[in-house]
């Protein structure tokens, strides 16, 4: 892989899917609330809701060198986050354009819209 700095800022859904598929490894960080995530998710995020970041940084610091993929509902606070974890040193993370409802119309129509 090239250098992490070198990584674009955003990424969309049918490349994060290949990486599932191919079993790559990485994180895919769900910064949704707890309320949306109960509706439905991507198989394999973790939650941590961008409202609670602050508090819960911690639980990313085992993966600040690896590669992290944030989503949401439409990419608009999974910008934020991706932005302020590379502000952080966090140099491998990029947003999922389109987010969850991106997901669910091209790669898998099971995870429900809303």
């Amino acid at each position: 892989m090239s250098d992490a700095s070198e990584l674009p800022i955003e990424t969309d859904v049918q490349t994060v899917a290949a990486m599932q598929r191919s079993r790559d490894k990485f994180v895919l960080l769900d910064v949704r609330e707890e309320d949306e995530y109960a509706l439905t998710k991507i198989e394999g995020s973790r939650l941590i809701p961008m409202s609670q970041l602050q508090l819960r940084l911690g639980e990313l610091e085992e993966f600040r060198d690896q590669r992290i993929v944030v989503h949401c509902h439409h990419g608009g606070r999974s910008m934020q986050v991706t932005q302020a974890l590379r502000n952080i040193g966090f140099r491998n993370v990029q947003n999922m354009a389109g987010g969850i409802d991106q997901w669910s119309q091209q790669i898998d129509p099971t995870v429900a819209r809303y």
